[in-house]
């Protein structure tokens, strides 16, 4: 690989990260920061491992037989899930776009508020046109490119904010790699890595159109998502440096006192840059699953970039979220729904994958799973399932007003049903690998 090459894979490949690095990673990471210091450092690792098992995995089944992950999913269940996989998979990750695309906007908004004093409207409505006009524009590949530099932008603003503080090194080592859970952290910790791993972005990095081959691949998407990692995790850096309730002006307000003038600027244009790649990713994840799903009659030319029908889902994923960052309110009730059905979501696609990569019939003999591999995916798919799990009941208990119980016994709970779901799924691997 030549270092062009090489240069244009990491770009590519940010688009992954410009994905999960939105206002709510700023939020959750921030807050994780400013409650609990350095000591959950460690969760943002094990989340960014997580991250790129199992984008790899979904990249490289796409690499090596020529089917997306929806068309994947479709091959390994035949008929039967070629009707209800579509559907369901549709609902969950459109769904959600859609819900979190109005918190993408205003999150680019309150950056923007940060160094700027203009209408909140107006920059709603600028954000949703730019944002339009790239995605007309732009073809996945150009779009995906394009934001690759936008996470330069962010990362230099964030990362530049957290040295500025001079953290303890051994600090950050210890944060970063030995696990710890203060009381009250359980939920928090599955929060940061359910902000990092998120479902669509399992079939925007196999839906997104390229020539390269598994080398190639690996390079590139590894070097994005652990820059998004290290990104994620100057976030939680800066987060340290207010206590209390969190906000982004009393954040920018303690990055102040702290560091300087300049601080907030920073801390302002990191926001914007999240919410704004967020707001273009969220759209383009949803057109690309829709193609993934959808797309399985040999049509490829309806499920073109410039093809009515796929500019069709992103339009409408965006217009929802301009139209819910105009009138700035959340729309809970959907967010909510989409926490439910992305809860189960991302688990079943894990579990997928897992099996998928350890199908020798899928994969060959060449690129099949084996010991180090199976046993770090395991481990990712195990917490997934823990995530789901308690996603859902989270959901289910805010939706119907249902008290849950305590932080530790939720997670017991979750613990519990996911090692229960681990069984059946490790008889259907041993069966997938002797094929």
């Amino acid at each position: 690989m030549t270092i062009r090459s090489r240069l244009l894979s990491i770009l590519f490949w940010s688009v992954i990260a410009a994905a999960f690095i939105g206002p709510g990673t700023v939020t959750t990471a921030a807050s994780a920061g400013s409650s609990f210091g350095l000591t959950l450092l460690w969760a943002l690792t094990f989340s960014t491992i997580a991250c790129l098992v199992l984008q790899e995995a979904g990249a490289r089944i796409t690499v090596v037989s020529g089917h997306n992950l929806g068309q994947a999913l479709v091959r390994q269940y035949g008929q039967t899930a070629a009707r209800w996989i579509p559907a369901f998979v549709m609902g969950a990750i459109v769904l959600g776009c859609a819900a979190y695309q109005a918190g993408n906007i205003l999150g680019a908004v309150a950056g923007l508020e940060l160094v700027a004093g203009v209408s909140r409207r107006v920059l709603t409505v600028g954000i949703g046109l730019v944002a339009f006009a790239v995605l007309w524009l732009g073809s996945t590949r150009v779009v995906a490119t394009l934001l690759g530099v936008v996470v330069a932008v962010l990362g230099v603003s964030f990362l530049s904010a957290a040295v500025a503080l001079r953290p303890s090194l051994g600090a950050l080592v210890s944060g970063s790699l030995v696990p710890s859970l203060p009381d009250g952290a359980g939920l928090l910790v599955l929060a940061l890595i359910g902000t990092t791993v998120v479902p669509y972005n399992l079939f925007l990095g196999s839906g997104l159109k390229h020539s390269q081959q598994i080398g190639e691949m690996r390079f590139g998407l590894a070097v994005a998502v652990i820059l998004g990692g290290l990104i994620s995790m100057g976030i939680l850096v800066v987060g340290t440096a207010m206590e209390g309730a969190f906000t982004y002006r009393a954040l920018a307000a303690a990055l102040e006192d702290r560091v300087g003038a300049g601080a907030p600027w920073l801390l302002g244009i990191g926001l914007f840059a999240a919410g704004a790649s967020s707001a273009i990713t969220a759209p383009l994840a949803a057109a690309v699953t829709a193609r993934s799903v959808l797309a399985m009659s040999g049509e490829p030319a309806r499920w073109a970039d410039d093809a009515p029908r796929y500019r069709l889902v992103w339009i409408a994923v965006l217009m929802t979220g301009v139209a819910f960052g105009i009138a700035e309110v959340q729309p809970i009730p959907a967010i909510i729904a989409a926490q439910a059905l992305n809860g189960v979501v991302l688990p079943f696609v894990a579990v997928f994958l897992f099996i998928a990569v350890n199908d020798r019939s899928l994969m060959g003999e060449a690129e099949l799973n084996r010991g180090f591999k199976n046993f770090v995916m395991a481990a990712v798919v195990f917490v997934t399932l823990v995530l789901g799990v308690t996603s859902v009941m989270r959901a289910a208990g805010g939706a119907f007003g249902v008290v849950l119980p305590s932080e530790r016994m939720l997670l017991e709970m979750a613990g519990v049903l996911a090692a229960g779901i681990a069984v059946p799924v490790a008889r259907t691997i041993a069966r997938r690998r002797v094929l």
